[in-house]
């Protein structure tokens, strides 16, 4: 019978053990809020085919199992604690190679918010609960059995094979939480929903399968010549996210730009019915997040939802299934066209309500002059005239990450990390070719794409055809690019294949000299490679 001296002991293990599988599921507690805390599109992601994560994990486990397994062996002549105090440092070394491994990897780590804190905590003991119980199983096993070795290994092994079933423990942790978590949000969300209901500020949403970020930061840069404006900040664009800058900020403004994203019906009508927009911008429909929609005219259907409740809408679709009722740019002239993109900016002539006016960006790239113009339209709806626009174009500065020039020791460095979609890819590598000298992309190809993933990712590899080099990063998505490369008439000895960002800048170091440009087009975060 276990004495109360086996009970520390296996409960130390446990904890030590629940510390060190911990820290090797950082990587897939970030996915778990890449995906909004959702349980199913999490274990969905993991056991997608060819998922780089679970071939490392599945390596880890065969490391632990390895070195619990010989290490207890080797030194069971000092008896079994020794024996087993020596298989959980070398358990505790191959969890900190492997945390290592990732210290470069993140790109967006698992953050540590009090909703993250609480998921952590929850995560800890779920896993401390089980390690326990697993040992003092292994325990009356291995008294049965009645062999020093057999103590030894039963109490060992056993605890490497945790590391294949985190991603389900991770997900039950974070289902018993949500007995908190969703009563503590619909609060907050209230609290937000209220506050934006007292406010007489113009509300606007800003909604579409591209563009969203954009549009809303050109249209604050406008409409701040005029009126005070708030809008949600980078890529706030859920319930929570929205709330958050409500709450944080006040709606002391005249205008407030709330930034709307979807990955599923029943997203957009959500976010109205918090918001209640008078006004709705809808910037475009294309294949973006086909995999969660499953077709195009959903994707329309759900966009089209927030021009329907706005009761004055500025429609930047055309998309067939996108109402366009109560638009008032029916019958009106507004738009660009006559577009020339240069290394140096995009000049086109802006259309309002019947007005041309000649303008210069530094903004690079066709869809720059697009969302201007829409940002454009609105600016003019809400009351400011197109000589005072026009004096608000030139100023405008680009959107961090979203094709953003920066110039390096002679290099020309086009920041694309923040697009996904498959037009603005296109967009980027034509803006690309323009420059002079050698020119270089990197790119983990596109995602969300659902059954378009493989033509379009083709697509995209066949527009690198003419590029001094082609950097593709990661496993997962890039078979597709590389065959559209080579197949479009690509030469092969410019297409490099690295496993991670930092690999492909080393290989860039070689390659660039002063006078080249380099193209960083959809960084992807972790959940993608």
């Amino acid at each position: 019978m276990p004495t109360y001296e086996t009970y520390l002991i296996v409960a130390a293990h446990a904890i030590s053990f629940a510390c060190m599988l911990l820290l090797t599921a950082l990587p897939l507690l970030g996915i778990l809020q890449q995906e909004g805390y959702s349980g199913r599109s999490t274990m969905r992601w993991f056991y997608k085919r060819g998922n780089i994560l679970r071939r490392r994990y599945s390596l880890l486990t065969l490391a632990l199992i390895l070195v619990t397994a010989l290490l207890p062996l080797c030194f069971s002549f000092a008896g079994v604690e020794l024996s087993l105090l020596v298989a959980t440092v070398g358990y505790a070394g191959i969890c900190a190679l492997f945390v290592y491994s990732f210290r470069f990897a993140l790109k967006v780590p698992f953050k540590f918010t009090n909703r993250g804190r609480r998921l952590f905590a929850a995560c800890f003991l779920l896993v401390a609960a089980i390690a326990f119980g697993l040992g003092m199983g292994m325990f009356f096993a291995a008294e049965a059995i009645g062999s020093r070795i057999a103590h030894a290994l039963l109490r060992a092994v056993p605890p490497a094979l945790l590391p294949l079933a985190m991603p389900a423990l991770l997900v039950a942790a974070n289902f018993c939480m949500k007995g908190y978590e969703v009563p503590h949000s619909r609060k907050f969300l209230k609290r937000a929903k209220g506050m934006l209901a007292e406010s007489s500020c113009i509300k606007v949403g800003i909604t579409g399968s591209f563009g969203k970020t954009s549009v809303k930061h050109f249209a604050k840069a406008i409409l701040e010549r005029k009126f005070r404006v708030i809008a949600t900040p980078a890529s706030f664009n859920t319930p929570l996210g929205i709330a958050r800058c409500v709450s944080k900020g006040g709606l002391d403004c005249d205008i407030f730009l709330a930034e709307m994203g979807a990955r599923q019906t029943g997203d957009i009508a959500e976010l109205c019915d918090m918001v209640c927009p008078e006004y709705a911008v809808v910037t475009g429909i294309c294949a973006q997040h086909l995999e969660t929609f499953g077709s195009i005219a959903a994707i329309a259907r759900e966009k089209g939802v927030l021009a329907r409740y706005a009761k004055r809408s500025v429609i930047g679709a055309t998309a067939s299934g996108l109402a366009r009722e109560n638009s008032l740019l029916e019958g009106r002239d507004f738009g660009a066209d006559n577009i020339v993109c240069t290394p140096s900016g995009t000049q086109f002539t802006l259309h309002l309500g019947g007005e041309e006016i000649q303008v210069h960006t530094a903004l690079l790239g066709r869809h720059a002059a697009e969302d201007i113009a829409l940002a454009a339209a609105l600016a003019f709806i809400l009351g400011m005239t197109a000589e005072e626009i026009a004096a608000a174009i030139p100023a405008i500065q680009p959107v961090p990450h979203r094709l953003e020039l920066w110039e390096r020791n002679g290099l020309h460095i086009l920041d694309d990390s923040y697009n996904s979609n498959v037009l603005g890819a296109h967009d980027a590598v034509e803006t690309l070719k323009l420059f002079p000298g050698k020119k270089f992309v990197v790119t983990p190809g596109l995602v969300e794409l659902g059954e378009l993933e493989e033509k379009e990712n083709a697509s995209l590899g066949a527009t690198f055809v003419g590029l001094d080099g082609v950097i593709l990063v990661g496993e997962t998505l890039i078979l597709a690019v590389r065959q559209g490369y080579l197949d479009a008439g690509g030469d092969d000895k410019n297409l490099t294949v690295v496993p991670t960002l930092k690999k492909a800048q080393e290989v860039l170091s070689e390659k660039l000299s002063e006078g080249d440009a380099v193209l960083f087009l959809n960084d992807l975060p972790d959940k993608f490679l």
